[in-house]
């Protein structure tokens, strides 16, 4: 039985966009992963559950529309910090319903603001746009969503930055910071497709929590790990692991 429900809700106008609907992650499984082959003989990671259930976990945001990327790290001005990012409306009825996706005017974080921090340098010190998400997501009290770049399967051309929001109480559209991947592409000329998954969406209910730490023995430890591998061998799945259900 399912007894928490995430709302994923837009304006009446786009929602007749069926193929831009959030999805289960489960539906986004990608192509790479199942045609793997697994057996006691070839052992790849499609028998891994943890990585299944990371991969399968929560839902999935889809780019909206066409987001086109031009930027040159040698050429773009660090100080301006800008690149040259511009939007192609593949839909042109959003010009007429004024949603959020409508990026006349690109919002963007300036490098000051994340001063220092790692994502300055791997974006190569251009702004940090935003992806416009056009659904309003709510949890029920006491859930919040964690928003993450898609586990195991991102993009390699850009990741949107992770961030917590406290979706019972948050009323209005998440938007997405995204960095680019500027040491892999020091140049580039790219288009986003629209209905690329870009973002996972994992709800969680809050709680407090409080860390110990404690010693344990080498010996306990080792034996721990004998007791495992003779025991378990091949069957985490069987022994461990619980079915998670995202619908």
């Amino acid at each position: 039985m399912f007894r928490k429900t995430i709302e994923f809700s837009t304006q009446k106008d786009y929602y007749y966009l069926k193929e831009d609907f959030p999805v289960p992650s489960i539906v986004n499984i990608p192509e790479w992963f199942k045609k793997l082959n697994h057996s006691m003989e070839t052992k790849t990671v499609k028998g891994c559950m943890p990585f299944l259930d990371a991969i399968s976990a929560g839902y999935i945001l889809k780019m909206p529309q066409d987001f086109a990327i031009k930027h040159n790290v040698e050429n773009d001005s660090k100080e301006k910090g800008y690149g040259q990012y511009a939007s192609l409306k593949s839909c042109p009825h959003l010009d007429t319903i004024g949603l959020n996706v409508n990026y006349h005017n690109l919002e963007v974080h300036n490098t000051e603001q994340l001063k220092d921090s790692p994502l300055v340098e791997k974006n190569k010190n251009l702004a940090f746009h935003k992806i416009l998400n056009p659904w309003i997501i709510k949890t029920p009290p006491g859930y919040s969503c964690l928003f993450t770049p898609i586990f195991n399967n991102q993009d390699d051309r850009f990741s949107p930055i992770v961030g917590i929001v406290d979706t019972d109480s948050f009323n209005t559209e998440i938007n997405f910071p995204i960095v680019i991947n500027g040491d892999k592409y020091p140049v580039l000329d790219t288009v986003i497709k629209k209905g690329t998954p870009y973002v996972q969406v994992i709800p969680f209910k809050r709680e407090n929590w409080e860390m110990i730490t404690k010693p344990i023995s080498t010996e306990k430890i080792f034996s721990n790990k004998i007791k495992s591998h003779l025991k378990l061998l091949h069957n985490y799945k069987n022994i461990f692991w619980k079915k998670k259900k995202w619908k």
